[in-house]
């Protein structure tokens, strides 16, 4: 298996990241031909090293993310079942998208070739991780994860804000797949920013999954699609997350939409992707009152890195600054949540409000006053990855319903959206700059598509033909023959 930097190790070189690239190609040449059943045995092995190395991984977690060990408990058991997950789907042949169509002379628009297709693995993948999940958006998150499960090979680039954890992550993660059989190569640990630029840049990467900021991603972005020959970007980058209240919803419970939002907002000191930045609720309301009942004042803890403090303290009192902008709630500082509070109004002549992530303990409620400028606001929105509307029965909210479905990729119904499940059902993305590739998830099964390609195989001899493709196909493969869905 390809060797992994240390903690104490110098920043990874250009030279060495070719290395570590070339190795990933090389172990990609043999895995895209092993079967989905046999890679799964690959992801168990690597789920069950994280479970077993709990107790090592989970201090120095702690150490390096101030998130204690009860949330990263858990988000290591997320992690490992993620594993587990993406590898039954990936055995089950479900994202092959199987489609064979036999020849048939009497096709309406004249005789048909045997055509049969399926997806296939890109290749290498690189993989850039996220400070704020330093588990499941990270080392081995969803992308890394979904990529393996895809057959492909990956490079990751390790986040300077858990050095240690990286390093010790990768090692384990390299370990179980030696033990498993897996091709030396198949994954491997960069570090640094010169690394990370000449991954994306490099030849022989063929996709990239990203998670991170709006500035650092497009940066990326843009770097890829400078490439001679650009790849995909699945890059996560930011999102307000708004939740809209509907009038019958507001008066008949107020106060307990404020305690559940409070309590999304200050999830993890405001610092999920996922976190609602703003709440979008009717005029009239004495807000100090519904805040001071819902303990705006607790304290919440340190934030993950000082850059994302700073960062943070910057989007804070810039926001608070604005005109129109009032504080209602803290202000100041990173260990308290920060509520202001603005009108519909004041944010429809400055529609670029609606965009402002404050990534930390902050949020802004807009308060409206028309009925029809919540559909306004929604209209004047960026692509997001989730909309919330918290509303009954009474509410019509179905014009707004339909704009948030152009505007989001995950839409709530009295929830709050800092929960996300994997599953098969699941979207984690969204229009950009939410995403940038919005008909794609970071999160659930179908994840794993993102980094397989159609390839169709005409008039081919069956012996010739990918096993998956054969008429002998192996048992419990899903597939459509000549139109109808079959299992071989």
């Amino acid at each position: 298996m390809s060797q992994t930097n240390t903690a104490e190790q110098h920043a990874t070189t250009v030279p060495e990241l070719n290395e570590q690239v070339e190795a990933a190609h090389r172990a990609f040449l043999v895995a895209r031909d092993v079967p989905p059943t046999e890679r799964k045995n690959w992801l168990y092995a690597i789920a069950d090293a994280l479970d077993a190395a709990a107790g090592t991984l989970i201090p120095i977690a702690d150490e390096e993310s101030h998130l204690g060990e009860t949330r990263l408990t858990g988000e290591l058991k997320r992690t490992s079942f993620q594993l587990r997950l993406l590898a039954d789907d990936a055995a089950s042949g479900e994202p092959l998208d199987l489609i064979i169509d036999h020849a048939d002379g009497e096709w309406g628009m004249g005789p048909r070739p045997d055509l049969r297709r399926m997806s296939e693995p890109v290749g290498v993948v690189g993989v850039f991780g996220a400070s704020n999940f330093p588990f499941a958006f990270s080392v081995i998150g969803g992308d890394s994860a979904s990529a393996l499960a895809a057959g492909c090979s990956v490079v990751h680039k390790g986040h300077e804000a858990h050095p240690k954890l990286a390093a010790a992550t990768a090692k384990i993660v390299v370990d179980a797949l030696a033990g498993a059989g897996a091709p030396d190569g198949l994954f491997g640990l960069v570090t640094g920013f010169d690394a990370g630029t000449a991954l994306v840049e490099h030849p022989l990467v063929q996709a990239v999954g990203f998670t991170g900021s709006t500035r650092g991603g497009r940066a990326l972005f843009d770097r890829i699609a400078a490439r001679p020959e650009p790849i995909p970007f699945y890059g996560e980058l930011g999102s307000t997350n708004p939740v809209f209240v509907a009038p019958q919803a507001w008066k008949a419970r107020s106060a307990d939409i404020v305690s559940g939002f409070l309590g999304s907002v200050s999830m993890g000191v405001g610092q999920f992707c996922t976190k609602p930045g703003l709440l979008i609720v009717p005029a009239g309301s004495d807000l100090p009152a519904l805040l001071e009942g819902a303990d705006v004042d607790r304290r919440l803890g340190a934030m993950l890195t000082p850059r994302l403090e700073d960062g943070f303290l910057g989007a804070l009192h810039e926001m608070r600054d604005r005109q129109g902008v009032s504080v209602i709630a803290g202000g100041n500082g990173v260990d308290q949540l920060s509520v202001l509070q603005t009108t519909a109004e004041q944010v429809l002549d400055a529609p670029e409000i609606l965009a402002a992530e404050m990534f930390g303990p902050a949020t802004l409620i807009i308060e409206y006053s028309r009925d029809d400028a919540a559909i306004e606001l929604a209209e004047a929105l960026e692509g997001q990855l989730t909309a919330t509307l918290q509303a009954d029965d009474a509410d019509d909210v179905d014009g707004l319903v339909r704009v948030l479905a152009r505007k989001a990729g995950r839409i709530l119904w009295n929830g709050w959206p800092t929960g996300v499940t994997v599953s098969y059902a699941q979207l984690h993305g969204g229009p950009y700059p939410a995403t940038t590739a919005p008909a794609t998830t970071s999160v659930g099964t179908t994840a794993t598509r993102r980094f397989l390609r159609p390839v169709a195989y005409q008039d081919f001899p069956q012996a010739r033909l990918p096993e998956v493709l054969r008429d002998s196909a192996p048992a419990g493969l899903r597939r459509r023959v000549d139109g109808e869905w079959t299992t071989s």
